[in-house]
């Protein structure tokens, strides 16, 4: 993801986040105005009913509006849009790495609920988990998350809370966002060359 949606051209993060367009539950919307507070593209309105509506004109399908919803009123209708999502990230990370040596180092640290390019962003919901360094993106990426998944959520945070409504053995990348693809994009990349998710961890 760092490689991919990172590395990406503002057109080409567009491009990535562009596989579905969300809609909005009229019936759970309570016209809080949090979503277009949050919107970059000015393309959510209100109408007399006090409801949020989108201009699909202007939306560019990032999904900022459904991630910070608190009333879950703002969906995605398409089941694959989060697949497509990571599939096309692993394929931006195959064009920047591709034929070219690198090295890839990730800090596992202030790890928050949201990514990072939502700028509500909550405390930590994990510990520091450490410092990942590997030639090979694949394995980095899934021994990142493999260390996430077994680190011990930090009392009273957005993770505890949904942890506590899914069951504590969840996924925590699926407790928090439960349409998340996560896997996808890995298995994508490993299909499509870039590494594989096996790894040996050597700790230093």
């Amino acid at each position: 993801k760092n490689i991919g949606m990172g590395c990406g051209s503002r057109r080409g993060k567009m491009e990535q986040h562009a596989a579905g367009k969300p809609r909005v539950s009229r019936r759970r919307c309570v016209g809080c105005r949090v979503c277009s507070h949050h919107c970059r593209q000015n393309a959510i309105s209100y109408g007399e009913d006090k409801r949020a509506a989108i201009d699909y004109e202007k939306c560019v399908g990032c999904g900022r509006c459904i991630g910070v919803c608190n009333f879950d009123a703002i969906f995605s209708p398409d089941d694959s849009a989060n697949g497509e999502l990571n599939r096309k990230m692993a394929e931006y990370a195959k064009a920047v790495v591709d034929g070219r040596p690198a090295f890839h180092i990730s800090l596992v640290q202030d790890i928050s609920p949201y990514c990072d390019c939502h700028g509500e962003s909550d405390i930590p919901i994990l510990p520091d988990v450490g410092m990942f360094a590997s030639f090979d993106p694949v394995a980095l990426d899934q021994a990142c998350a493999d260390a996430v998944n077994k680190a011990p959520a930090i009392s009273g945070t957005y993770l505890t809370d949904k942890l506590h409504e899914n069951g504590a053995d969840a996924d925590h990348f699926h407790a928090m966002h439960p349409d998340t693809k996560w896997r996808v994009m890995l298995e994508h990349a490993e299909k499509l060359g870039i590494g594989t998710r096996g790894y040996e961890l050597i700790e230093v």
